[in-house]
């Protein structure tokens, strides 16, 4: 691998020190793959946690959509295409979908309206990862249990501007996320396996401490999600 993917996929880990933990349980031949998608998934994720002069970030978020559209001819020019394009994933649909994510940086006002502006880019999501991984056809719930993700992981990162007008605090919306959030997610292993470590730190932040999971612990969820 060159160092310039290294850096990339190593950016991820360093977010997310707990897959060391679990990407035992993915198929060797998906590691290298799933670290570098959901790398390319944290680049859009910050896009959309985007604060202040978000000129820079729309910019990248339209160069992004080129380079998608080019993976879908098998032309990649970022360091993560070398691991994702040969996948004959729908890259196109992704790529339409990312101006969404500009859209769904403004306060909303309930949860419904949360989940409907990032339900065509959370669709995508799961089309790509449904190729990557199993080759099973997405379903209604993976798109639900990841945009319950990303909504958790959003207001972790953006404050009050990422809980709707109807939720009168974080923590409530932290309640309704965690309700919403099923023990085991439909999708692939690697998507339940990053559920797991995702909906322990939504866990964790309800409870109002650091998330610290014991590897026993961590390894025996991890387990049991990947069993699927």
């Amino acid at each position: 691998m060159s160092s310039a993917l290294d850096s990339f996929l190593d950016k991820w880990r360093a977010r997310w020190p707990e897959w060391a933990f679990v990407e035992r349980f993915v198929d060797e031949a998906d590691r290298i793959r799933a670290v570098a998608w959901f790398a390319l998934l944290q680049e859009f994720d910050d896009m959309l946690n985007a604060s202040g002069d978000t000129t820079p970030q729309d910019a990248k978020l339209a160069w992004w959509g080129e380079e998608l559209r080019s993976w879908a001819g098998q032309r990649s020019r970022h360091p993560l295409g070398r691991v994702l394009e040969p996948v004959r994933a729908p890259w196109t649909q992704l790529a339409d979908a990312l101006p969404d994510l500009i859209d769904a940086r403004g306060q909303v006002a309930d949860a419904a309206q949360a989940r409907k502006v990032l339900a065509q880019y959370a669709a995508a999501v799961v089309a790509v990862e449904a190729v990557m991984f199993n080759g099973k056809p997405s379903s209604p719930d993976a798109v639900d249990a990841l945009t319950t993700q990303m909504l958790a992981l959003r207001v972790q990162e953006s404050g009050a501007v990422a809980v709707p007008q109807a939720f009168d605090s974080e923590q409530a919306w932290d309640k309704a996320l965690q309700a919403a959030w099923p023990s085991r997610v439909a999708g692939p292993r690697p998507r339940r396996l990053y559920s797991v470590l995702a909906r322990g730190r939504l866990q964790a932040r309800l409870k109002g401490g650091e998330y610290q999971p014991s590897p026993a612990g961590l390894l025996w969820r991890s387990w049991w999600a990947a069993r699927g």
